[in-house]
């Protein structure tokens, strides 16, 4: 049975206010169910990782960073498609990215028909 991820969760980790409204508002726009947080920390309280269907989160974040996240998310058993966005990524923060699941690793300024592209290939499991 085939869906098309408009009830699926995807979450957005980012610290930066501008970017979690932007975000969301893309994403709804666009159809999906969205849920903006502000840090991991407030992602993991939440208790929203076991209902999300995909996650983007930034890179670089006080506190638990976005790698932390991935880590401890596959280390609860609840990997989630993440899409990485970061404005100080470099080859290494991408490949323990991609090593931990990652499905995208995007630099910013991003191109949002990509970012849509790449959350509706995770959600539909193409990641």
């Amino acid at each position: 049975m085939a869906t098309n991820g408009n009830n699926k969760l995807v979450a957005i980790v980012d610290d930066d206010d501008a970017v979690r409204v932007a975000l969301e508002g893309l994403l709804r726009s666009a159809g999906l169910t969205a849920r903006a947080f502000g840090s991991a920390e407030e992602f993991i309280g939440s208790g929203q990782q076991f209902d999300t269907a995909c996650l983007i989160a930034d890179i670089r974040m006080p506190g638990m960073s976005g790698l932390d996240l991935q880590a401890k998310s596959n280390a609860d058993q609840c990997p989630i498609p993440t899409i990485f966005i970061t404005a100080h990524g470099d080859e290494d923060m991408r490949l323990q990215a991609m090593r931990g699941g990652a499905v995208k690793f995007m630099a910013k300024p991003f191109d949002c028909a990509i970012l849509l592209e790449s959350v509706r290939a995770a959600l539909e499991g193409r990641g």
